[in-house]
């Protein structure tokens, strides 16, 4: 397994709990399944300035229940397509968990990081591992790590790739 895509560092954007799908991707943005269109408008409804504030490789920091409401995958889509590395939560809606793993996004539940992370503070992440290493704060935090076949389906970029690559 590649660590250079199971090590991830970026400056963090965080939101509150029970961040819904509707939040994540508007609604109204779902007559369309191109994900560079999605990502123009990730998290416009929780932070309209969010697309032009991030960089590829940020993070988002959400609390509990982050992606609730809908089962679409538009909603890890745009978050993925926009460029967000890692999704870090207090706990996750458990549809929007299976469609990230699903997607190839990595996400992590760490309720300890998710409460201590503040806005702005860069991270570094090892999924391998389940490690958070605050750089901002010296900090440092422990996630349960997926088992090795998640993590492989996640590093191969979603459910679909990982199958074609057993074959």
């Amino acid at each position: 397994m590649s660590d250079r895509n199971m090590q991830l560092e970026g400056t963090c954007f965080c939101f509150g709990d029970n961040i819904n799908t509707d939040e994540i991707i508007p609604a109204r943005y779902l007559t369309t399944s191109n994900a560079d269109e999605l990502a123009a408008h990730c998290m416009e409804d929780a932070d309209k300035d969010f697309v032009t504030k991030m960089n590829a490789g940020d993070v988002i920091v959400g609390g509990a229940n982050f992606g609730c409401g809908s089962s679409r995958e538009h909603a890890p889509i745009s978050i993925k397509a926009v460029g967000v590395s890692c999704v870090i939560a207090v706990s996750f809606a458990r549809i929007f968990f299976r469609n990230c793993i699903n997607i190839g996004m990595p996400i992590l539940e760490c309720p300890e990081a998710a409460e201590k992370i503040k806005s702005g503070d860069r991270v570094r992440i090892n999924l391998i591992e389940g490690t958070v290493e605050n750089i901002t704060q010296n900090q440092r935090y422990a996630a349960e790590p997926f088992p090795a076949f998640m993590q492989r389906i996640i590093e191969e970029g979603g459910l679909m790739a990982y199958a074609r690559a057993q074959h």
